[in-house]
């Protein structure tokens, strides 16, 4: 790799390794943050309460050169606390647009499903797009710009299911667990030495933030990095087989009502090539394929009542469907 790849590839790696040290037992959740990252991608982070979810966005925010917002999202909120609004000046008897927090670089859109369709709507645009329509005008949205969203699993009521439309905007669907008790130990310790330096109205340690050229430079090379012609097969080939399961047999046939678009087979492509480039690597493996899918996969896939019926899971067809294509 040339001089300003390692560059990059040092400044990611030093930042992956400050989210470490403050997100303790969370390695997977923070791996695909990054791989969000470098793919120019949305993540939708979904978990129980007090996992540290909401803690990973802001120290990943903190390692980033940008600005930063965090919207509560709950159920009085309406679609112009998020885009702007156009205010109206008296004085110069004109109206002036007062920009929103979605103009911000990162943006952490807490508790999504806690807000009406029409709020989460308001995100559509902005994710697909990267611009915002009020009105007759067009505002156009920051280069950088990414929402890290979370919802909580456990309780429904008062809740507002994400549409397949909305969740498509996504480009990972990441699950968080509880983590083991060693790492919960440690999380204990860093908790408390936290708060001792609060009392003591001491600095934490200083972590220069990535800067967005070398993220842009970053992105470039993960666009670059080699995949076999074969690896390329293999890879359509998962996503082709979310429309035709049964072709890879007859007991996965109606499991499924509607599989993963093409938008799909993008959002894989550059999520394997991210996280090859994370493992430092200048070629795509079979594994970086495998790996990413499900996160890719599990909300763009529709199961059918008969699946639901049987508890077949999303990812559990996502695991049979892997372990019966070939691997090149």
């Amino acid at each position: 790799m040339s001089e300003q790849n390692s560059d990059a590839q040092a400044a990611v790696g030093g930042l992956k390794e400050f989210i470490n040290q403050q997100v303790i037992g969370q390695e997977v959740l923070v791996e695909r943050m990054l791989v969000a990252l470098l793919a120019d991608g949305h993540i939708l982070v979904e978990g129980a309460p007090g996992l540290a979810k909401t803690r990973a966005v802001n120290v990943l925010s903190k390692g980033i050169q940008g600005d930063f917002h965090r919207v509560q999202f709950t159920p009085d909120l309406l679609p112009a606390d998020l885009t702007g609004t156009e205010i109206y000046r008296p004085q110069q008897g004109t109206f002036e647009f007062q920009k929103g927090p979605l103009f911000h670089n990162l943006i952490l859109a807490d508790e999504i499903n806690r807000a009406p369709a029409k709020v989460q709507a308001a995100l559509l645009e902005a994710m697909a797009e990267r611009q915002i329509t009020v009105g007759k005008a067009t505002y156009p949205l920051p280069m950088l710009f990414m929402v890290m969203a979370t919802q909580n699993p456990i309780e429904q009521e008062g809740t507002y299911p994400l549409p397949e439309a909305q969740l498509d905007r996504f480009l990972l669907h990441v699950k968080v667990d509880y983590p083991s008790a060693e790492h919960e130990k440690a999380i204990l310790h860093l908790v408390r030495a936290e708060a001792r330096q609060a009392v003591a109205t001491r600095k934490a340690a200083v972590f220069a933030p990535l800067s967005q050229e070398l993220l842009f430079t970053a992105r470039n090379e993960v666009l670059d990095l080699y995949m076999a012609d074969n690896l390329e097969a293999y890879l359509l080939q998962i996503i082709l087989a979310t429309r035709n399961p049964q072709a890879y047999g007859d007991d996965l046939a109606g499991w499924l009502q509607y599989g993963a678009s093409p938008r799909a087979s993008i959002a894989l492509d550059r999520c394997a090539r991210a996280k090859a480039w994370l493992a430092q690597r200048d070629y795509v493996a079979p594994e970086d394929i495998q790996g990413m899918a499900f996160d890719v996969l599990r909300h763009r896939l529709i199961l059918s009542y008969e699946a639901e019926a049987e508890g077949v899971t999303t990812d559990g067809l996502i695991a049979e469907l892997i372990a019966r294509i070939p691997v090149p």
